[in-house]
């Protein structure tokens, strides 16, 4: 039996009260110079050290502590618990208090402190795949809407329409502003979207697709999206817990393997899994892209392109590392993903990423046929031992488990901060 998790060790919660005294004294963190920085970043370190060495020794029982009383707690829930239960181990409601509504330049980088707690508790054999199959679980939100879109066949948020015709779900990004650009807000409305199209008898596929602009440069077009809003992650709105990670744990991994639920089934599968397809109009760019590599069928118009630029935006794109070579091989990843390469629809290496290109008025038909071909009573099965084949869950999660750090690390390098300051003050 394992030991039971002690308090953090004092030299860790003294490093941690260092850290405050320092934070409380100095000028925030724009308005530091280079010694102050010098001086801040090297306590923080060592905090960070000590914490670490704590969660390599005790992630498994501090996890069994926090979720002993629950059926499992996302990862909001889980940090929130975390910060309550076992002081100075992750940041406390006070210091994210402290950093919500400020640029992103401005903030002191407690997500990092999240992330470092992230990386231990899904890096354990144990609590990680615990937290993973609480992730998806349908969220309160879907469940609440759920009878009202089972009698109507329609949900409409800020960010997407959700529709059921014909035994299909069709879920159009409707942000048409910023030309689909993701938010917090947009997260929270796909992954109540995809539990919808998941959670409803009557829907057997699910067809993505981006809808129509009002943004002046592309007005009267369809647009799929334009990965995260960099005006968002200027100004401090993309969070690793709400946006980030939610992102990839939540409505991309239940688009992959299934929505975690009770139903009819659950003594052969514990997951309610259907086919999913993506319908590229004008571009699939970051965030965008990694969508399509949740789908198990790409369409696209023949005028549309797809681009992965993390290296123009400094930050990790999501789990487009671990998924973007399985189709397309080493070489072509890494020319999309280092060297911001882009992939026209019509060119031959796009064709390991898409299934069919049509012109962008035979889109719809296309759309109609492959929805269609996907409704084949054998066709959730086989996707099931595909991605089985292709994505062990235990690969997804020692991947996503570094990602939890590394991305909160990119978060505030300070090019990704110059880079999104730089894109925050274009015009459209």
């Amino acid at each position: 039996m394992t030991a039971a998790a002690p308090p953090l060790w004092p030299e860790a919660r003294e490093a941690d009260t260092h850290v405050d005294k320092l934070v409380a004294t100095l000028p925030g963190p724009a308005r530091r110079t280079e010694e102050q920085r010098a001086e801040i970043a090297a306590a923080k370190n060592a905090a960070r050290a000590l914490r670490t060495s704590y969660l390599d020794r005790y992630a498994d029982p501090v996890y069994r502590r926090l979720t002993e009383d629950t059926g499992g707690l996302r990862l909001g829930e889980l940090l929130d618990a975390a910060a309550a239960r076992f002081p100075g181990l992750v940041p406390g409601a006070e210091h994210m208090a402290a950093d919500r509504g400020r640029r992103q330049a401005d903030k002191e980088g407690w997500e990092i402190d999240q992330g470092i707690f992230l990386r231990a508790v899904l890096r354990s054999p144990y609590a990680g795949p615990h937290l993973l199959d609480t992730m998806l679980r349908p969220t309160d939100r879907a469940l609440d809407l759920l009878p009202e879109f089972l009698r109507t066949g329609v949900l409409r948020t800020r960010s997407v329409l959700l529709e059921r015709r014909d035994g299909t779900a069709h879920l159009t990004l409707c942000r048409d502003d910023c030309l689909n650009a993701e938010d917090e807000q947009q997260v929270d409305d796909m992954e109540t979207a995809v539990d919808l199209a998941l959670l409803d008898p009557g829907v057997q596929v699910a067809v993505l697709r981006g809808g129509t602009m009002s943004h002046p440069r592309y007005q009267g077009k369809r647009v799929f999206s334009a990965g995260i809003n960099l005006k968002a992650l200027h100004a401090g709105d993309i969070s690793l817990t709400g946006f980030l990670l939610r992102r990839e744990t939540g409505y991309l991994r239940k688009m992959i393997a299934g929505l975690f639920v009770d139903h009819d089934g659950s003594w052969h599968s514990r997951t309610v899994e259907k086919p999913w397809i993506a319908a590229v109009d004008t571009f699939a760019i970051g965030g965008g892209m990694q969508v399509l590599l949740a789908c198990d069928l790409v369409l696209a118009a023949s005028d549309a392109y797809l681009t992965l630029p993390a290296a123009r935006e400094g930050i990790v794109p999501g789990a487009g590392n671990f998924r973007l070579g399985r189709y397309t091989g080493p070489r072509i990843s890494r020319q999309v993903i280092l060297g911001g390469r882009r992939l026209w629809a019509a060119e031959p290496d796009a064709r390991h990423l898409v299934d069919e290109v049509v012109e962008p008025e035979d889109l719809d038909a296309a759309v109609e046929r492959g929805a269609a071909r996907l409704k084949s009573p054998a066709v959730v099965a086989n996707r099931h031992m595909l991605n089985a084949a292709e994505e062990p869950p235990e690969e997804f999660r020692r991947y996503i488990a570094e990602f939890a750090l590394q991305q909160a690390l990119r978060l505030y390098g300070e090019d990704v901060i110059t880079k999104v300051g730089r894109f925050a003050g274009r015009t459209a």
